[in-house]
């Protein structure tokens, strides 16, 4: 049987277009293109160390609220201080005898009781601080609390007086050797140290003169 030329050539040229097609998808799949592959993840796990700011395992000591100011003479204190009383130490306070100073605006007057209200916690100094105890005749000079109606000694010891005797002769000496003043008016460098002792009306006399 013969067979047609044109149509045996034609079967030839699209068997090979197929062919053809068959190899260029065969070499697509093979080569990846490299902008298409995925870039590594940002979140991915680091071995970096870890940070220094992590929480520490020790325990912070409490804060310290500072030193108590030193006080050189009388006067200093006269100054500072929002009242000076004499009087004699209670169970429940301080009964005021006398008023030798006292700020504008103070109600304080002889023959009233007060509170007296303990440093606060944190000052380096007070394990070294005596205690007011009842029965104790003294000379305070105070700073009040603008918070409450309550009073502190300047700088713990410094402002405690004791006395001894009566009228304007009797003794006063500092509480402490080492927190005292060394002079009225003036410092005495040599006496820093060892306590200081004047008379109550010596005492009274600075205190009227203080700003």
């Amino acid at each position: 049987m013969a067979v047609d030329s044109r149509r045996t050539r034609a079967m030839w040229a699209t068997a090979a277009a197929v062919l053809s097609a068959a190899a260029l998808s065969a070499c697509g799949s093979g080569s990846a293109d490299p902008a298409a592959a995925p870039a590594p993840s940002s979140a991915a796990p680091s071995s970096a160390a870890p940070s220094s700011a992590a929480t520490p395992t020790d325990v912070a000591p409490p804060p310290i609220k500072g030193k108590l100011r030193g006080y050189a003479t009388v006067r200093q204190l006269s100054d500072a201080a929002d009242l000076v009383v004499r009087g004699e130490v209670e169970a429940a306070g301080f009964r005021v005898d006398e008023v030798l100073r006292a700020t504008t605006g103070s109600t304080v007057r002889a023959g009233a009781r007060i509170t007296l209200a303990p440093l606060p916690a944190g000052v380096p100094d007070m394990a070294h601080m005596s205690k007011l105890e009842a029965g104790q005749v003294v000379v305070l000079y105070l700073a009040q609390d603008p918070a409450a109606p309550t009073f502190r000694t300047l700088s713990g010891d410094f402002g405690v007086f004791d006395l001894t005797g009566s009228g304007a002769e009797a003794v006063a000496t500092t509480r402490s050797q080492a927190m005292a003043v060394s002079g009225l008016n003036a410092e005495d460098p040599a006496a820093s140290g060892h306590g200081f002792r004047t008379t109550l009306g010596q005492l009274r006399a600075v205190a009227a003169q203080a700003e």
